[in-house]
């Protein structure tokens, strides 16, 4: 089978820039790879589904601008029925050390240039908004009034794949289990089932498997599987589903789901797993979130874990940011990978921008440069301190 682009991958990423190929350029033939078309195992499946302007650097908040419209806007652009389902409800970030308050308004200026409308909070405003939970230990708190808040991951992903399907994209059940490559470019990629595929340019946006692909080339990247236990928590006394994504100082985050909570935090032992790693952490709840849940609000006194899910990060531990665009030592081969937890709100930029690299050589609606993976050799971190 002989494709001009092939996408490894066929997460949210992989939808994304199959989308925007199709859509841009009719004529060209595309192929997207996916071993599991159920994703049950995904991180686009797995995600807590947000979107947020609130980064500290100013290429995340650019993606993120693009993409709260593209998402508010889906219907047109993808005729997907019904829309995202958007709720914005924003995020609120807590802030309890002073300094932490003056980095908070540093930042906020800079997404406020950027077109976000963030605004800063001192403790008596964040007491009179959300008097249900203590503000007596916080020194400020940055909130997104608007542009912020979590919509309807699986829509996101059927809206973008059938749109390109229907644009002419061929949907592939398999595994690639070997890439061949020659002076510099992609012979042929061969699935597990032995099927060959060659193709004028080869996406790599498979999330976590995307290293071991790229390992079997001699390529490396600093990128690996973390993972995440993501409660649902009943507290018939801290119903409040108006409330924001709130991201606590003590480490945890959590936001309403109808009448309950979705809640989680980083574990103090965060470390690379195995990539079929799902154990839940189940000790967590007991032991780490839920004293901190009680200490910002009484109304958690009385919680309940309804269920439970276990999701991978693909952390990259350079910064903590996306990697797109040419591996370096191949003329067509691509990656799309590191996003480390916040993929799936760029979806739409970044698979914009990988298409208009592979159609045109270049970056176009969006510069994207700053975040090629040509930035790890040169030692050029682009370090994203709001990491959730």
């Amino acid at each position: 089978m002989r494709v001009d682009v092939a996408i490894v991958g066929g997460g949210v990423m992989g939808a994304a820039t199959a989308y925007w190929l199709t859509r841009l350029s009719p004529a060209v033939t595309v192929a997207l790879i996916e071993a599991d078309p159920t994703h049950v195992r995904a991180a686009t499946a797995l995600s807590v589904a947000s979107i947020r302007q609130q980064f500290t650097t100013a290429i995340n908040v650019r993606i993120s601008r693009y993409g709260i419209e593209f998402i508010r806007n889906f219907e047109i652009e993808t005729g997907f029925s019904g829309g995202l389902g958007l709720r914005e409800q924003g995020y609120l970030f807590l802030a309890g050390r002073p300094e932490a308050a003056a980095l908070m308004a540093e930042v906020a200026r800079m997404q406020r240039a950027e077109g976000a409308a963030t605004v800063v909070l001192g403790p008596e405003e964040i007491a009179r908004r959300w008097p249900w939970m203590r503000s007596d230990d916080l020194s400020a708190a940055s909130f997104g009034p608007r542009d912020e808040g979590w919509f309807d991951n699986m829509g996101l992903l059927r809206g973008l794949r059938e749109a390109a399907q229907r644009a002419g994209a061929t949907q592939i059940k398999g595994r690639v289990a070997r890439i061949a490559a020659s002076g510099g470019a992609i012979a042929a990629l061969t699935l597990e089932d032995g099927t060959a595929i060659s193709a004028g340019a080869v996406v790599l946006a498979a999330g976590t498997r995307t290293p071991g692909l790229l390992g079997a080339l001699g390529v490396a990247i600093p990128v690996e599987p973390r993972k995440r236990t993501v409660f649902v928590v009943d507290a018939p006394a801290a119903r409040h589903a108006d409330a924001p994504l709130i991201i606590d100082p003590s480490g945890i985050y959590l936001r309403p789901e109808g009448d309950m909570w979705i809640t989680a935090i980083v574990p103090e032992d965060d470390k690379a797993c195995d990539i079929d790693d799902f154990e839940p952490e189940l000790h967590l709840f007991e032991d780490e979130i839920w004293p901190r849940l009680w200490s910002r609000a009484e109304g958690f006194a009385a919680s309940r874990v309804k269920r439970f899910w276990v999701g991978h990060y693909d952390y990259n531990r350079f910064d903590q940011n996306a990697l797109i665009g040419a591996v370096p030592g191949y003329r067509d081969l691509y990656l799309l990978n590191g996003f480390s937890g916040h993929g799936l709100q760029q979806a739409p930029a970044l698979g914009r921008g990988m298409a208009e690299l592979i159609l045109t050589g270049g970056w176009q609606s969006l510069d994207l440069a700053e975040l090629s993976p040509e930035r790890l050799a040169a030692g050029r971190p682009v370090l994203e301190r709001a990491v959730v």
